[in-house]
């Protein structure tokens, strides 16, 4: 699956795109080769193939939500911990738009991350969901806990099987443990603001 970009996309954001998705696969290779894991052995932890795997760290395609934090887990990281380089300064008090890393996956779910503040294991992002789109086909969990607000249209979030249809205005929030689905069923783009929390409690 090689990179896609929408061809609505502007050219600044194409660009930041394929470089933050260079730096996601180097930053895979470095740590997985600091484990000492091949790339079998990721993709059998992570269900994914070798040649998706071989892809994606050579910035050669774009991965979902879902598969970065399965690959974040097999690593014993965090997603965010793929997609920031540098800790924030404490000094930089402002993140401008144009200072944002922007992934869009092959289905068009596009997550714009907007503060990783490593030191507290907390990270914000505005995600925005195609209709028919979501962060993954199956459930799943990972360490932390989340707050998921909608900005606009109307999200449903399944938690633990049970849905809840999320409209603009409206909050979620649980452990990341529990098994979680997030899909855009409507026929209108949906936006939120989300929350992630490294600690659980």
């Amino acid at each position: 699956m090689t990179i896609e970009f929408s061809p609505e996309l502007p050219d600044d954001v194409a660009e930041t795109t394929a470089s933050t998705l260079a730096a996601i696969g180097e930053r895979i290779r470095e740590v997985r080769q600091a484990r000492n894991m091949t790339l079998q052995v990721l993709a059998e932890s992570t269900k994914l193939s070798v040649s998706m795997l071989s892809l994606v760290e050579r910035g050669r395609a774009s991965p979902s939500i879902g598969s970065l934090i399965a690959i974040a887990s097999a690593l014993g990281i965090t997603m965010s911990d793929l997609i920031a380089n540098e800790p924030d300064s404490d000094e930089e008090l402002v993140v401008r738009a144009s200072q944002h890393h922007v992934v869009e996956t092959p289905r068009h779910v596009v997550r714009r991350l907007i503060r990783e503040d490593r030191t507290r294991g907390l990270s914000i992002a505005i995600n925005e969901y195609e209709p028919n789109t979501g962060n993954s086909d199956a459930a799943l969990s990972h360490a932390g806990f989340e707050y998921g607000f909608v900005l606009e249209g109307v999200l449903t979030v399944e938690v633990d099987k049970t849905p809840y249809i999320l409209k603009s205005g409206d909050l979620i929030s649980y452990n990341s443990r529990r098994p979680h689905k997030i899909w855009n069923y409507g026929r209108r783009k949906v936006r939120t603001l989300w929350f992630n929390l490294d600690r659980e409690s």
